[in-house]
């Protein structure tokens, strides 16, 4: 068995695609890459098979139908063979001494006695044109290189979350809890680093800045107007953390505070975009989006609706949305994200 699988899903990704790969190449044998072509017009397919039948005891290209990034990943999930598994986009990498460190403390647990289900590592928004790169790290919340529970770790404040650049799963949890993307769906690596989290129990974290995640091109989903034109998108996601925070049974309480707090946040993050569209269309989604979180559970609409964050987002009137956006800019250049 390899020791991680890493998925590289891949569309029209012919431009940059190659950097993502021999990033991951040094990890030798002991990593199994996946590029998922999914549906690619381009060249991406031809690159992925040249780099399959370079290295084949490492590189596995699948090709398959275009079904969005949440299917792209669902694809690795489905042929991965390793211990761990990651996921990186064809735009973003890893860096090298990070990397090579990650593997020998991956290699290290995977001889231990207790299985790790969750291994958390720093990543850095690698924004065009800016000279300082915020980095996400986790050093004052987590205990560093030892195993772990969420009763173990601080307080993470609004601005420190895990996104799918943080993480690497163990391959049988993903398995086993059944996570399936949605297809056609932007915005899922929410659902990635939210879903499998009441199925973890212990974990470690390396304070090093493996995951380089590229943020500048204007095509990029994370980009604001993108964002605005794609909501019904980040509208599905977040009703379906909802579902899963509501229906979820709970028997940490760190775990349950630290997922109401994301969602906290992705629901802000929907309100703020649906301000930021600037019509009545949008404000009606907003009004659609708090009344699905109501039926849904009347006690988490109460907690969304209390937060800090809510208050902020749903002050009246046109002047109570210019707070709210003037609160969202001040978080985005404080944060580093968009």
């Amino acid at each position: 068995m390899k020791l991680l699988s890493v998925a590289i899903p891949c569309y029209n990704s012919e431009a940059y695609m190659e950097k993502c790969i021999k990033s991951i190449l040094p990890g030798g044998e002991e990593v199994e890459i996946i590029i998922v072509d999914d549906g690619s017009s381009d060249g991406t397919a031809a690159i992925a098979d040249r780099y399959a039948e370079e290295y084949p005891t490492i590189i596995k290209a699948v090709h398959q139908e275009n079904g969005g990034h949440g299917e792209a990943v669902n694809a690795g999930i489905r042929n991965a063979t390793g211990l761990y598994f990651k996921v990186v986009d064809s735009d973003d990498w890893l860096s090298r001494e990070a990397y090579l460190q990650t593997l020998t403390h991956l290699e290290k647990l995977a001889k231990g006695s207790e299985t790790v289900d969750l291994f958390v590592t720093n990543f850095v928004y690698d924004k065009q044109g800016a000279t300082h790169k915020k980095v996400m790290r986790f050093n004052r919340f987590f205990p560093q290189e030892e195993i772990f529970t969420w009763k173990d770790m601080g307080h993470l404040p609004k601005g420190k979350y895990l996104l799918m650049h943080s993480l690497i799963y163990r391959t049988q949890l993903l398995k086993d809890c059944g996570l399936e993307l949605p297809k056609h769906t932007f915005y899922v690596d929410n659902l990635y680093a939210y879903e499998p989290l009441p199925y973890v129990r212990k974990m470690y974290y390396l304070n090093v800045d493996l995951y380089r995640y590229y943020i500048g091109r204007e095509d990029q989903s994370v980009n604001e107007q993108v964002m605005i034109r794609r909501i019904d998108q980040q509208i599905r996601v977040n009703k379906r953390m909802v579902d899963v925070y509501s229906e979820g049974n709970f028997t940490e309480k760190h775990l349950k505070k630290y997922m109401f707090s994301y969602l906290d946040i992705i629901t802000t993050v929907s309100s703020i975009m649906l301000i930021r569209s600037g019509t009545e269309e949008g404000l009606e989604k907003k009004k659609e989006l708090l009344e699905y979180i109501r039926n849904k559970d009347r006690r988490v609409y109460k907690e969304l609706r209390h937060s800090l964050m809510g208050r902020v987002m749903n002050l009246p009137g046109k002047s109570g949305r210019s707070v709210a956006v003037a609160a969202y800019k001040i978080s985005q250049k404080f944060y580093g994200f968009n």
